[in-house]
This record gives C-alpha cells, structure tokens and sequence, in this order.
C-alpha cells in the first residue's frame, strides 16, 4: 500500500535536488525566503522582491521588515522598465499600479522558481510585450553581497524601446534607527556616485551604544551584459521619488526623467536610493538584455573597480550561481532519504537546510524573527548542534568544548551566545533569568556525540566556567565578581578555575535534583522549554522537565561506568565544592524531604559564591555513578506515584506542571480538561513512564490534544490569562505557545514514541506534520517546518525553528535507524510498511566515522514495523560480521573507518 501523497496545489518540486516552482506567488500573503552566506550576508525576499538585507542588527543594507511590513511599505528591491507608449512597468511587480489590479488581474502572468539557496521570479507582460526574469542569490564563497540578474526580453511582435532603472533603497544602519532617530541619522549619510553605482557610508554609528565612527559602507552597483556603465543615478531618494511621489510609483521612472548625477558627484545629508538608470535599448521581437546588480555591505569603502570584475558581468554572475548552488547542494547533501514517498524525501531536504540557516540566522533574521537584536539562545545552541552532528560532524566537538564554557558553578547558564567562540552573555537586555531546562540539553547533545563517536575522553577535557556578577541561579549579584570585565570562573588565590566537561554536565544536572518547589518537582524558576510559562517563578514547577533530568542522571551513570569499563577510569575528580551534592557519598539526604534538598543546595551556594578554592577531590567513579542512579530512580518512582492523574472520562496522563500559587495546572476544571503535550514527552521519552503509560499517554493526547484541522495541540484551552503561569496564555488559543501545533514538542512527542517502540504512533504525529506544512493551500509556507501551525493551518515562523533539527535527529536515529553506540553502527530501522518504495526499498544516505554511507534496507516481502528482523548486512557483495536475527545489528567502528576515504558505501540490509 502507498502512502496517499500529500495534497499540493501550491508549490511543485522539479526535479531531484529540492527546486520548486510556484505560480502567481504573489497571490500569497507572507511568503519569504532566505538567501545568505556563511560570511555574514542575510536576506530575506519576497516573490515582488521586498524583504531587507543586513549583515547585523547594526548593519541594515534596507530598512528591516517585519512580516506586516511585506505588503504594508513600499522599501523593496525593484526594476522598472519604461517602454515608449506603454509608460512604466516593474519587472518585480511592484508598482502602485501592479498592486491595485493583484485581484482578478489577468495582464501578467508570474512564476517562482528556487532551489538551495536562489530565487527567480518570471513575469510576463502580455499588455507591454514583455517578460523579465529576475535571479538572486547571495554568493556562497564571496563576501557580503547579494546579486541579482535582470534579464528582459520583447515577447511581442514588433519592437520595443525600453529605459531600464534599477532602485534598492539604501537604509545603511541600526534597526534601532528605523523610529528612534530616524531623520537624525539621515543626516549622517555621505553619498559617494562612481561609475557603476551609488555608495553610503554614514559618519557615525548613532545609537544607544554610543555615537562612534562609521566604517561600514553600503553601495548598489550595476552593469548591463558585459560590464557595461549605467547611463547615470538617482541617489537621494526624495528626488528619485518626486513631491507627491512612492517607491512604488516614482517620478523619475514614470516620467522617464533624465538621470541626476553621473560618477564622481557627491551627496550628504539624506535618505538614500541606489537607484541606476540604464542607456535606452531597443529589443527586437525575441531579442533580450541582462543586467547586473550587487548589493554590497563592505568594512570600510568599497573597492568600486574590484567589485566591478568580480560581480558586473553576465557570465561571471552565472559562474558564481553555479558555485552557489553546488555549495549549498553538498551542504544539503550529507544527508537524503530514499522512500517510497519521493515528495516527501525531497521535503525533507528543506528540512534538511533549516538548522544551517538557523546557524547562520539565528532567531532574528527573517521576516517572522524571534528575538530582533541577533544571537541565538543557550537552548537553540544545543539543539542546533544535533543537526550537526548528522551533516557536518567533523566541526562540532570544538563547537561542544566552547560552549561548555558558558555553564556556571551553580548549575546555571549564560543565555545568549555571541559571534565569537567562547563568547557569552547573561542574557539579551540585560534582564538575567534562569530557564530551568538549559541545563539538560548539554548532556543530550553531548550524548549523542559520545555515541556517534565513541570520544569518551571528551569528557575529560577540562574548559573554564562562565562567571559574572550573578550568583544562586540569578538570585542574587555580587557586583565584585566580573569587575575586571571576565566572566571566567576563578579560585580564590586569582586563577582562572578549569573542570572537566564531565564536571560541568554533572553540576547542570545535579543542582536541579535539590532545587525543587513544595512538590518536589524541580522548580519552573523563569521558565522552562516553553518560554510562555514565565510567571510562576516562586511555586512554579516543571515536572516535564524533571522527567528529563531523571534520564540525564541515568545516562550519566551509565556513562560513568562505560568510562570504567572501556578507559580505565577508576576515580573522578572534582571541585572540592561539588562533593556536596554528591549526598550519597558525603552524607545522606531524604530525598522525601524538600526542605532537606533546599538546605543542602544552600550549603553548596555557601561553598562557591562565585568562586572556588581551586582544590579537587577525587571520587571513586562507581560510587558517583551509583549516586546518580539512585537520584534518577527517585526522580522517576517519585514521578510516576504522584504526577499520574485521570479525567473524569477515564483518560490518564502525566501532569506537566504546578503554577505561581502551587496548584496543579493539568486535568479536570470546571470549564474543562487542562492538558500539556510537554508533560507527556519527557516522561515517555527518557523512560518514566511505563510502557502500559505509554498506551494510555497516546490515547489522551489523541482524546484532548489532537485536532484534525490543525495537528497536535501543545495544549487544551485554559480557559482565560494564567497570570500564575505565563504569559503564553494571553495569546489567542490556537496561536504560538497556546494550543497551536507547535512543531518542536510534537516532533519530540514522536521522537519519544519511536523510541519506547511505540512506531506507528510515531509515524501518525510525523506524517501529520509533514501534510499540515506541505499543504500549501492552508500553510502558504515554502518546503520546510514552521515553528508553529497555527488555528487556520497557516505556518508561522518558517526556517528558524530547532523542529528542523529534532526532526532530522529523529529521522536518521529512529525512523531509518542508523545512529552510534559509543562509536560502532547500529542499525535498528522502524519504518512502517507504506514508507518502502514500490520495490520494498527504503534508503539513507548519511555520514558516520568520517566515511559517506548509503544505507539500503530491502523488504521484498512488504512486511510492517515489527514483522520483520535484520536478515544479513552486507558490503559489495559480502556479509559485514554482524549479529543478526533481531530489530537492531551493530556494526565495529573498525569495519567503517577502513572503508575507503572517496566515494560513497553501500551497505544492504536485508529485512526477512
């Protein structure tokens, strides 16, 4: 049987790379798309090419936008083209005019096409005779420029006299600029007109950091076919415009006005415009004209005549799309799936790209943005780092080691990561805060590459603490600490203090066991994952998020021991401050007693108020790891006897929270059932939960949380504001935080199915997923994951979302079963009959120990998830010496590493 294809009016793939076309896109409200560079060029454009270019919240190239501003302002990149006895058209679409006939207007006709990581746009003119093909991409290899390719061509039967002008408003500074000073730093622009284009450096950086010198430069540039000059430029833009004019009906264009300034000209004082104006041609009937634009941000003026050769040529712009295309096909590359749903698999090479653009983006830098001053978050930092784990392995270990040196003594964490390696901050706005989850996902991504490697003496490796005025989990601030401008942890003699990575997983995990509410649940403190729970930080608990902990503590255990069996490892040692939590081994604490915990928590905060002594003690590794399991155990036992609840209909399920007052938030109210996907997810995944709670977890979310419209709600409605428990709950219900299909906790809930066994339930929350986002006519979103879904199936938040890299994670690791055991292969596939081919083939393509695999499992038999067994393995025609006979096999990291280095390696499994 067939999986259904999921239905698609919108979008089509072309191809087998992951291009797609849409028709008429400018039909659809929101539409974005990305076009960046690993050297710092972020663009966002539209199918009428509005959106904006920055290299930083301090360096706009245009004005920023939000998703309202795509179709309120008028600031857009555009091409106009004036044909004698026709007037003006823009060849972007965007015009005044263009506008106002979008509905039922039948005069153009437009397709998008775009592919990994450019954009096209095909209009035609049928009134003018006219059709302009309009290319743009960010060069991959290059510095930060955009590139843009017109090409104009006579569809008509006679013909055409055309006067072509380029117009990109030139912003050229901070988004703190766009209301706050906004004339006022108009005044600081200096406009240098060269022979290609137009130039702005601003005298001064002008904002709340301070009133500095300028060096950034921001210019348009232009050339027609080879590298021919413009006729002339319009660069201040109140004369571009004219009195009573717009960006989207200028007089110069419209009246076809002659050009102002000519190169050498200089202007200051005003808002800018690289508006370019073109020598008049005449295209005969099939005859066409490309023209050339880069958008260039420089430190420092531009090298004009350099930029010129690099950029201004037709040929040197199709030779540079050619390396960008093939850069970010490798990227993408690493990682593909054969099903036997081929729509689906080049879905997923979007999916694919998602967590590179959200390295590269952040949370700010896209219409629908997050946070808009840049930076990504603790929790993003890790997550992301899951995707690249499967796509570019061989960069994370030192992204893992640098990040470890934002973990505080006291469990807690710096917030906010900067640019540079090593580099952190308390927390965006100065508004330092806990979430209680940061914690856990150090060790989550770390385990992952402990197996996927087998680098066990990782955890050796000593990194600094991060240290700033903030002690007691932000409770409290020393302002001696940090004085000197470090944030490095330090002994009391003055010396930078250095633990191993293993002390610091255990400090993140240890310190919230004892940080618990009146419910012995581990405090919700500013919030946890769900950043919409923030306002219960006194009685708040996250019992969600204990869940979690309890399996850190026992991977950790478990790690200990593999550390003991395999290296030798006899005794650990720690700061000498640590052995305090470490109650087992240095005195007993009931851990039934909350004010036992709370006291013993005290005491270590006593111990390290922002520095150590520098002494270590050296702890016999099996008595820590006992310790850790006991308090994993507790955690679960505790867990499982009292946060199981049941509806009055019969339903059970796990409570996720308690609130600001200190009351339950989940089940039965007055006005109706209160339910969290969050409290399920953890306890099933990190195995709290028993596998009949499993059953009977499914059977809730699918009674309360399940919405056929919409997906997997994150919860049911509350029922009004919970100013007790966050502000998420001022949102309207079936938006963001509050009950829409928030995409990263249901593809965890998944993640969590498939590995307790529990397949075809997983299938049904991925399956839901991927038709939900790959509807277009409800989504209106390119291939990808959005954040959310929200109650018209509209997807929200697109590319920037860590769902991108949990879904991957879990695509790879559970359903195509290919993932590491301390450093060897396992194969465990769970993929359900319909996802086989026609053939009874299902195939990964993907990467372990160094080495290019393709992973073939062939089921001749169609036989479902848990009728068939690993039958043999083989290599170019020969048996790999593996066990088989059950679900998994493993395969010795030996038999991968020898493989040669070039190619890629087929391994066939046969499923019997």
């Amino acid at each position: 049987m067939q999986r259904e294809k999921a239905k698609n009016k919108g979008w089509k793939f072309i191809g087998e790379s992951g291009d797609f076309t849409l028709e008429r896109p400018e039909e659809t409200s929101y539409l974005y798309f990305p076009l960046a560079n690993e050297a710092g060029m972020l663009s966002a454009i539209t199918p009428v090419l509005h959106g904006d270019i920055k290299s930083g919240h301090n360096t706009f190239f245009m004005p920023p936008v939000s998703v309202e501003d795509l179709h309120n302002s008028r600031a857009s990149r555009n091409f106009w083209v004036y044909m004698e006895g026709k007037g003006a058209w823009s060849a972007a679409g965007n015009s005044a005019k263009q506008t106002a006939s979008r509905f039922g207007g039948k005069e153009e006709a437009s397709v998008m096409e775009a592919g990994f990581l450019w954009h096209k746009v095909v209009r035609e003119n049928r009134s003018f005779g006219l059709k302009a093909e309009i290319v743009s991409f960010v060069p991959a290899e290059a510095e930060q420029a955009e590139l843009m390719q017109v090409t104009i061509t006579n569809i008509g039967d006679r013909a055409a006299t055309i006067t072509p002008t380029a117009a990109v408003p030139v912003y050229g500074r901070s988004a703190d600029d766009l209301r706050d000073h906004r004339h006022v730093t108009s005044l600081l622009h200096r406009i240098y007109v060269s022979k290609h284009g137009i130039e702005v450096q601003p005298t001064l950086s002008f904002d709340e950091r301070g009133h500095r010198a300028n060096r950034t430069a921001y210019g348009v540039f232009g050339a027609e076919g080879e590298g021919n000059a413009p006729a002339g430029f319009f660069p201040v833009l109140e004369e571009y415009i004219g009195e009573g004019g717009a960006l989207d009906w200028p007089e110069a264009v419209v009246t076809n006005a002659p050009p102002q300034e000519r190169a050498g000209s200089e202007r200051e004082g005003y808002e800018a415009v690289g508006a370019i104006r073109f020598a008049a041609a005449e295209l005969q009937p099939g005859e066409s004209k490309r023209y050339t634009i880069a958008m260039v941000i420089a430190d420092g003026r531009i090298e004009t005549e350099r930029l010129a050769c690099e950029y201004l040529s037709a040929s040197r712009f199709d030779e540079l799309l050619a390396q960008t295309k093939r850069h970010w096909q490798r990227k993408v590359g690493a990682v593909s799936f054969h099903s036997g749903d081929r729509q689906h698999d080049l879905w997923m090479k979007w999916v694919t790209l998602q967590p590179i653009l959200r390295r590269l983006y952040g949370c700010s830098f896209l219409p629908h943005h997050d946070y808009g001053r840049g930076g990504r978050g603790w929790r993003d930092l890790w997550q992301d780092c899951l995707a690249l784990l499967i796509m570019e392995p061989a960069e994370v270990r030192h992204l893992l080691f640098n990040n470890f040196a934002g973990v505080r003594i006291d469990g807690s964490n710096a917030t906010i990561i900067g640019a540079n390696p090593g580099e952190f901050v308390a927390d965006r706005n100065n508004i330092p805060r806990v979430w209680m989850d940061h914690g856990a996902w150090p060790l989550v991504t770390t385990l992952f590459y402990l197996h996927q490697s087998g680098d066990l003496e990782f955890l050796l490796q000593e990194q600094s603490f991060f240290q700033d005025i903030y002690v007691r989990r932000c409770k409290e601030k020393d302002p001696a600490l940090g004085a000197d401008g470090e944030n490095k942890l330090r002994t009391e003699d003055g010396a930078v203090y250095r633990g191993t990575i293993l002390e610091h997983l255990l400090v993140q995990n240890v310190v919230p066991f004892f940080h618990v509410g009146e419910h012995n649940n581990m405090k919700l403190e500013g919030a946890d994952w769900n950043d919409g729970l923030d306002l219960a930080p006194d009685k708040g608990e996250s019992v969600a998020f204990t869940a979690l902990y309890a399996s850190n503590l026992s991977e950790l255990a478990k790690l200990l021991r593999k550390m003991k069996e395999r290296m030798g490892v006899m005794q650990v040692e720690l700061a000498e401050e640590i052995g305090v939590l470490l109650d087992t081994i240095s005195g007993s604490v009931d851990y039934g007693s909350v004010s036992a915990k709370r006291e013993l928590l005290e005491r270590y905060y006593d111990a390290c108020p922002g520095k150590v002594k520098g002494r270590k003690t050296a702890f016999d590794i099996g008595r820590v790891a006992e310790d850790l399991e006991q308090k994993a155990n507790w955690l679960k036992e505790h867990i499982r006897r009292n946060e199981w609840i049941r509806s009055g209909e019969g339903y059970e399920w796990f409570n996720g929270y308690y609130d600001n007052d200190g009351a339950r938030v989940e089940g039965d109210r007055g006005n109706g059932v209160r339910m969290t996907l969050t409290g399920q997810v953890f306890a099933v995944m990190g195995g709290t939960a028993s596998a009949e709670q499993v059953r009977k977890v499914t059977a809730s979310v699918d009674r309360y949380l399940k919405d056929p419209e919409i997906g997997y709600r994150l919860n049911t409605r509350f029922g009004g504001i919970q100013q007790n428990l966050g502000r998420a709950f001022g949102f309207a219900f079936g938006h963001k935080e509050n009950g829409a299909m928030f995409s990263h906790m249901t593809v965890m809930y998944a993640n969590a199915l498939y590995k307790r066994g529990f397949v075809r339930e997983g299938y049904a929350v991925l399956d839901s997923i991927y038709r939900l986002s790959a509807d277009f006519e409800r989504s209106r979103i390119y291939p990808g994951i959005p954040e959310y879904i929200n109650e018209k199936g509209r997807g929200m938040y697109h590319y920037l979302t860590g769902s991108a890299s949990w879904l991957l994670l879990t695509a790879v690791t559970e359903v195509y079963g290919v993932k590491g055991a301390l450093g060897d292969l396992t194969l465990e596939p769970k993929l359900v009959r319909e996802q086989f081919d026609k053939n009874g083939e299902a195939a990964i393509d993907t990467l372990f120990a160094g080495k290019k695999l393709r992973i073939v499992y062939r089921n001749p038999r169609g036989l479902d998830y848990g009728e068939y067994r690993i039958g043999s393995v083989s290599y170019s025609n020969a048996r790999f010496p593996a066990e088989t006979g059950g679900p998994s096999c493993v395969i010795d990291r030996g038999l991968i590493s020898g493989l040669p280095d070039e190619g890629t390696h087929t391994i066939e499994v046969m499923l019997s």
